[in-house]
């Protein structure tokens, strides 16, 4: 009886470790982060995470910005995404300075969008986007880039429109 009981209480715990072990999510959107994710790559997109500094005068910021720099990946952007870290961001290069144009299609969290001009300075910033909204969110002037980063991040640094933005590829787009 004794071997029977021991036999019926190891299944149970069996049965709770495989029940409480995490199981792969559906949405990729809302998983964990990916063991397999390769070094320097998010573990959610797999976009490359590249540093990005916002800087003016003396004040100096660096936000690790999953880099959008295919027609794909910028038209997926943070699309289902339900969180961002104060330090984490997303980065639209662009090969030939344009008006640019986002909307918060599918997109759950609100974010500051934040222009580059074509001096690699901040044109303009459309802070605390509404999430969902197909209203368009435009740039002033041609830009060179578009950073997003979590809504009201900005304004928690005292990031302007005049502020100077660079990043690892920025040679490559000016």
């Amino acid at each position: 009886m004794k071997q029977i009981l021991a036999l019926v209480w190891a299944s149970f715990a069996c049965v709770i470790l495989i029940a409480c072990s995490a199981q792969p999510e559906a949405n990729a959107a809302s998983a964990e982060p990916s063991a397999t994710a390769a070094p320097g790559t998010h573990p959610i997109s797999g976009l490359e995470i590249v540093d990005v500094v916002v800087e003016n005068g003396d004040s100096r910021h660096v936000f690790r910005a999953e880099l959008a720099n295919t027609p794909q990946s910028q038209a997926k952007g943070l699309m289902f995404r339900t969180e961002m870290g104060d330090d984490e961001g997303m980065l639209f290069p662009s090969q030939v300075p344009a008006p640019r144009s986002f909307w918060m299609k599918n997109t759950p969290l609100s974010l500051d969008i934040i222009f580059v001009g074509t001096d690699g300075r901040i044109s303009n910033i459309a802070a605390d986007t509404v999430p969902y909204s197909l209203e368009p969110v435009v740039s002033v002037g041609p830009a060179i880039a578009v950073l997003e980063l979590r809504a009201g991040r900005s304004a928690e640094l005292g990031i302007a429109a005049g502020h100077r933005v660079s990043w690892p590829e920025a040679d490559k787009t000016q």
